[in-house]
């Protein structure tokens, strides 16, 4: 059973910050170097100079982007420009989006939940974490003691009891409404009533929480809150280092979307294509699609569409780049046999999947891209079709693998099984963004 709790949040004073869409921004893993300059720009008190700072060649183990990241924050608090909520509260939080042209909503609670090692499997992840990235996130932690974004999770929930309960409580006027830059608005309630508290607790505590999104970020709290256990003389599991604040979605909510994250490739040798070519089609039986749009963008639209079409009956990828301006589509010639070749550590769940087939048989199978620096030296993943054809098309990439969605449901069966797909294998849509709350962890 999970541990959900409401907490005393760390916000935007709005009567200093009266724009809240001028000081969030999206998370720091999906915000590139420009993106960062624009957010720096945007508003002196941008959250992105806590939660992804600049840094600069003089940077040393004194001063440098955490270090820097604890003195901006300690002095928005003494400006008053982060103040504390005087009480215990959830945070409702409303996305209105637009995908493929048909508006979606939404609903996230935003809570502490209280911290087990993955072995307790109260809390269950389903990609695999890199440990350079899980450095940085924890010096920042160390240096703030506060969790900046969210780590989002799915709670198990078939009824539509949690979202009922959410539009119940959202009735009177929210804190604020605002448009994010990505053409996301969001609305913020805060939940301070202690029926409206139990009711909240009483349909989330009732089993399992799936990580969606911040698998970095939830093992960084663990790390952290064990460094404090170390050198804690009289705890008592509540400290606010025992809890990591959850951005958490209904599993039934019709909004909560997931993408494909396509691969670029680079690093290939120059004439490597042939023979590329040939030995995928020892493995895959291989089909052309010609461009087949009046422009690149609904020639892509139309090539997604065909390919998730496909994937309703078998694996399927696509691949652009090793044969001029077409994308071919590659269907295993023997899936028993290529999913046989998988170690034995992996159960049905992981082996049924595209990304695991990909990854495995040819990635590493054909063309040697089989240790995590090789993945971070040849591949980029991206969720924009369009933009990844593009880079190839540019010479930036040589070929990219367009992918399906992973569904919810084999999303969590996954992590049911104990077991880790690949990194970077599913971008949940709309991001929920860094700036609304955050949660102090010096009580």
């Amino acid at each position: 059973m999970s541990d959900v709790q409401p907490f005393r949040g760390l916000r935007y004073n709005m009567e200093k910050i009266p724009d809240i869409a001028s000081v969030i921004a999206p998370p720091y893993d999906v915000v590139s170097s420009e993106e960062q300059q624009d957010y720096y720009r945007n508003n002196l008190y941008n959250i992105i100079r806590l939660e992804f700072g600049e840094t600069f060649p003089s940077d040393s183990s004194e001063e440098n982007r955490y270090t820097r990241a604890a003195i901006t924050l300690e002095h928005w608090m003494s400006d008053d420009i982060l103040t504390r909520d005087n009480q215990p509260a959830f945070y409702v939080l409303e996305h209105r989006f637009l995908h493929r042209g048909v508006e979606m909503k939404r609903w996230e609670l935003i809570a502490r939940v209280r911290l087990f090692d993955w072995s307790s499997g109260r809390i269950r992840p389903h990609e695999i974490t890199i440990e350079q990235h899980k450095a940085d996130r924890l010096q920042l932690l160390k240096s703030c003691r506060a969790n900046i974004s969210p780590v989002m999770g799915i709670v198990p929930s078939k009824t539509g009891g949690l979202l009922s309960l959410f539009t119940k409580l959202t009735g009177e006027k929210p804190l604020f409404s605002v448009s994010g830059g990505d053409g996301v608005n969001y609305s913020m309630w805060m939940v301070t009533d202690e029926r409206d508290i139990a009711r909240i607790t009483d349909m989330c505590n009732t089993g399992t929480i799936y990580i969606a999104d911040g698998h970095h970020r939830y093992e960084t709290a663990l790390e952290y809150r064990d460094e404090q256990m170390d050198a804690c003389q009289n705890c008592n599991n509540d400290e606010a280092f025992n809890f990591v604040m959850m951005t958490l979605v209904a599993e039934d909510d019709p909004g909560l979307l997931v993408l494909p994250l396509h691969r670029l490739v680079r690093g290939l040798a120059a004439d490597s294509s042939d023979e590329l070519i040939e030995k995928l089609g020892r493995l895959f039986y291989i089909s052309e699609l010609r461009p087949n749009g009046s422009t690149l963008h609904e020639t892509v639209l139309n090539w997604l569409n065909i390919l998730e079409e496909w994937g309703r009956e078998e694996a399927v990828f696509g691949l652009y780049g090793l044969n001029g301006k077409n994308l071919c589509l590659l269907v295993s010639r023997d899936r028993p046999a290529l999913e046989r070749d998988m170690p034995d550590k992996y159960g049905p769940s992981w082996r049924c999947l595209d990304v695991s087939l990909l990854h495995w048989s040819v990635l590493r199978g054909v063309m040697g891209i089989d240790t995590m620096a090789k993945e971070d030296e040849c591949l980029e993943y991206i969720p924009d079709a369009l933009d990844a054809i593009r880079q190839v098309d540019s010479g930036k990439y040589q070929i990219a693998f367009l992918m399906n969605v992973i569904p919810i449901c084999d999303i969590l069966s996954v992590a049911d099984a104990r077991e880790r797909i690949p990194q970077k294998s599913t971008y949940f849509y709309p991001k929920s963004p860094t700036g609304l709350v955050l949660n102090p962890l010096w009580d």
